[in-house]
Parts: C-alpha cells; sequence; structure tokens
C-alpha cells in the first residue's frame, strides 16, 4: 500500500479531514495525528517537507492556512506526493474558486468525494481535474 492517511490540518492543529486506508482504532488514530501535526507544524519554512515517524514517511505541504499532510510507505516517491497534493489543491480551487479551510468545512462530502476518485485503496488512480470534477458537476446539476 502506498499512502496510508490523508490529513488536512489548520494552523492551530485541527484537524479538518483525515482519510486512511489502513485501520487504526480511533485512540491510535487520534494519538497519530496529534504526534504528526505537533512534528510537522513546528517545522519552519526552510527545513524540508518529509518527516519520518514511526513506520511512515510524512509528505507535507502547507497552503494558506492549511496544511496538508501524506502517510506513506518508506519506498513511496515523496516527489510524487508533493506533486499529488499540489493536484489535490489545484483540483479543490477549480472546483471552489481559492479553496480554503471554510470550504473543507462546510463542504467536508465534496472534498471526501473529490479523495475517493482520486485514491482508491492507498493508490492514486485519477490525475485528471477534469475526470474528478465531472461527477461532482453531475450531481449539482441534477439537484
Amino acid at each position: 500500500m502506498g499512502i496510508r492517511f490523508i490529513l488536512l490540518v489548520n494552523k492551530q492543529g485541527q484537524t479538518r479531514l483525515a482519510q486512511y486506508f489502513e485501520y487504526l482504532n480511533l485512540d491510535e488514530r487520534r494519538i497519530l495525528e496529534g504526534e504528526i501535526v505537533r512534528k510537522c507544524l513546528t517545522r519552519t519554512d526552510q527545513q524540508c517537507s518529509f518527516v519520518e515517524h514511526l513506520n511512515y514517511k510524512v509528505v507535507y505541504r502547507r497552503y494558506a492556512s492549511l496544511f496538508f499532510l501524506i502517510g506513506v510507505d518508506d519506498d513511496e516517491n515523496e516527489l510524487a506526493i508533493l506533486e499529488f497534493i499540489h493536484l489535490l489543491v489545484k483540483t479543490m480551487d477549480s472546483h471552489f474558486g481559492n479553496v480554503c479551510e471554510l470550504d473543507i468545512m462546510f463542504h467536508l462530502e465534496k472534498v471526501h468525494f473529490m479523495l475517493e476518485e482520486m485514491v482508491m485503496n492507498g493508490y492514486i488512480v485519477e490525475t485528471s481535474k477534469s475526470n474528478v470534477l465531472a461527477p461532482i458537476q453531475l450531481i449539482k446539476k441534477t439537484a
């Protein structure tokens, strides 16, 4: 499995979205999120965007007030994951305009839907923004 989890966190460390592709009970998730978020948020802009934690490699990137954190296996390509984070943000920008924390909070189901279109069982399966957004636009037309 490539991607183990995807977290979207604000600057205060509050999780706005969490998607896991492996089973962890709620206590394990809470502890893992707390440790990883503390590690990533305390790093400076001059430090690299890769952190090792337990058996994960965490790749993260900050966009405005949101941190996008993705936990992957050790053998995963970090630069490809950074590109995937950028693609995810660009896809959300295409749908919401300039995506912000409030868009994610108030349209969480759409963000989850986008992620489910892009990632399946921990593997990236779709990289086309138009293919990811097409089902959302169809649902919008029928409503």
